[in-house]
């Protein structure tokens, strides 16, 4: 600790130190801790290697993404086995590179190694274990498949579902054990294998996402001609085998079910290329000293929140359901069903907004302290929930621009315009809301360190401290006791913000600062609350879309007024990064819940 001198001041408080470290005052001596230590920058060799592990990955991805359009095109000489022959491939080198990591690991076990105690949470590892044994039985579902067409499906089609399951369930171990990991040797080997990871799974990501497309834009194509658009070219893009199944109930029970499972599949690598990606940006960073609180899950005092999302889970199943069974029985049906999850959706949206606003509004009439360190697994939730969001904003402002310019506009089709309004301004809020908690200190945090900011004195009659006080209270570390001490060493009232509570050693009118907020554990519950909801309406709102509700597909304006082939497009390129968002959402949300 250093000790230098300041110009006399009247006050006892924290000095402005210009991003340096924690500086005290008093009378006319000034406190300074040292800085903690801040990462340092990446050297050339470690940048460079960066870059070409970078280039390298989207050159993998570029090629199979390639591949896979021009399997859905029905490209000449590319068959469906040629593409799943590549992501076998793929598969195959990350397993060799992920065996090769865990055995050097392995052998350097007695070693100290850094970790990022951000990365790779327990419940995000948990969610990740559930999407793959959702994965591994979609594989089970495959392998049934191809025994049923084995005269006219290509060897690969077996080979592929077996390899997919292996590579899903080492993924799981290799991510349990080593997701904090900060790697600090071997680098550039390490980085080309990270990266490699990350873009084979957005490849298989992108695969899932064509079939389920495919699939669902083939029973669009049927609904359409119940709504009357026959104006529309119905022709439906199967990639069924040519020959016949085996047990022809069996086959029809495995298709129908593969399609429902594809939406956790999707999920699945989504979530693992992220935390991938956490660990290549984490490769020979040098982390920060300071420890974090550790997170914990309480379920206490979010009562509210919880039943009013529950609430709208449980009408979220059956809204599905119901949407499921009358879409496309008739017209009139059809146009219920689109009626009816339009309402339902819009009234949602409307109190998620609320929600959001009231939580933005406490989070700025607070003075929590910004959590500034250097975080790539917290960079990456921020610009994941920015760049998914377009998703739905791109289809949103599609179907606002369809019922503006129509020249016949069906009743059902006005209900499309507020909830697409809706849509475009809760995640906007929602975004401000998710990304203002995360970079917010943890509560345990909070508290320690909210008694060391003085607002005033209100009395100022104070006397000189003795130098075992005045050593004691630059200590930052007994920020939480000192702070007493100091209530009671001064000869006058200090009006501490504390929980946003006045705590003055005498309560009187002269001496009295009142509160201009709500209490600390008033606001934390509020929070909680709009936390819960909003993380249960973000599951209830990813259901829809992902087991067929869509009715940016079924209802037929936006094909009409863009043409069918344009906006099948536009969706389908939307609609995944749609679907991600909720998800992503939830999954922000808990661990903001976990905070607070």
């Amino acid at each position: 600790m250093v000790a230098n001198r300041h110009l006399p001041v009247s006050t006892w408080g924290p000095a402005v130190s210009g991003g340096q470290g924690l500086q005290w005052e008093q009378g006319e001596e000034l406190w300074e801790l040292p800085p903690p230590p801040v990462a340092g920058p990446i050297g050339y060799p470690q940048k460079l290697a960066e870059v070409l592990s970078s280039q390298y990955g989207l050159n993998v991805f570029v090629a199979g993404l390639l591949l896979t359009f021009a399997w859905a095109v029905h490209a000449t000489g590319i068959s469906k086995g040629d593409l799943l022959s590549y992501l076998i491939t793929l598969m195959l080198i990350q397993l060799l590179w992920m065996l090769w990591y865990v055995s050097r690991s392995h052998t350097q076990r007695r070693l100290i190694q850094e970790k990022d105690t951000n990365a790779g949470a327990r419940w995000l590892r948990g969610s990740i274990t559930l999407f793959a044994a959702i994965t591994v039985v979609l594989g089970c579902f495959k392998v049934g498949y191809f025994v049923g067409f084995v005269e006219c499906l290509s060897a690969t089609e077996g080979v592929f579902p077996v390899a997919h399951s292996v590579h899903t369930l080492s993924q799981v171990y290799f991510l349990w054990r080593h997701a904090k990991d900060i790697i600090q040797s071997f680098k550039t080997l390490e980085r080309f294998g990270l990266i490699h990871s990350v873009f084979t799974n957005l490849l298989l990501w992108a695969n899932g996402v064509l079939n389920e497309s495919k699939h669902q834009l083939n029973e669009h194509k049927e609904r359409l001609m119940t709504l009357g658009f026959g104006n529309i070219t119905i022709a439906l893009d199967d990639h069924t085998p040519e020959c016949n199944c085996t047990s022809t109930a069996l086959c029809s029970i495995i298709s129908q079910g593969i399609y429902y499972l594809y939406p956790f599949n999707i999920e699945y690598h989504i979530l693992v290329s992220t935390m991938f990606y956490v660990l290549w940006k984490n490769i020979g960073r040098k982390v920060e000293n300071h420890q974090h609180p550790k997170i914990q899950f309480k379920f206490r005092g979010v009562m509210m929140g919880t039943v009013v999302g529950l609430t709208v889970l449980a009408t979220t199943i059956a809204i599905v359901v119901v949407y499921l069974i009358q879409i496309g029985r008739s017209k009139t049906n059809s146009e219920s069903a689109l009626i009816m999850f339009y309402v339902y959706a819009t009234v949602s949206l409307m109190v998620m907004v609320l929600a959001g606003i009231v939580g933005v509004w406490i989070y700025r009439t607070e003075d929590t302290s910004l959590d500034e360190s250097k975080n790539p697994a917290r960079k990456l939730d921020s610009d994941l929930l920015i760049g998914t969001a377009f998703g739905s904003w791109l289809i949103s402002w599609g179907s606002i621009l369809a019922i503006i310019c129509a020249e016949e506009r069906p009743t059902y089709t006005w209900y499309n315009l507020p909830y697409s309004i809706l849509v475009i301004l809760e995640k906007y809020i929602q975004n401000l809301f998710i990304i203002e908690s995360i970079h917010r200190k943890s509560e345990k945090y909070n508290d320690n360190i909210r008694t060391l900011r003085v607002i005033s004195i209100c009395n100022r009659n104070s006397t000189p401290l003795s130098p075992s006080h005045q050593k004691n209270s630059g200590m930052a570390g007994d920020a939480a006791s000192n702070s007493r001490e100091l209530a009671y060493m001064l000869n006058g009232s200090i009006c501490l913000r504390e929980d946003y509570m006045t705590d003055s050693r005498e309560q009187n009118p002269a001496t009295k600062c009142s509160p201009h907020f709500l209490p600390a554990n008033t606001k934390r519950k509020i929070l909680r609350n709009i936390v819960a909801f909003l993380f249960l309406c973000n599951i209830s709102l990813w259901i829809p879309p992902a087991f067929g509700c869509r009715p940016e597909y079924d209802n037929g304006l936006e094909e009409i007024v863009f043409g069918f082939e344009p906006w099948i497009i536009v969706v389908n390129l939307a609609m995944p990064f749609s679907i991600f968002y909720r998800m992503h959402s939830a999954a922000s949300l808990f661990e903001v819940y976990c905070k607070t």
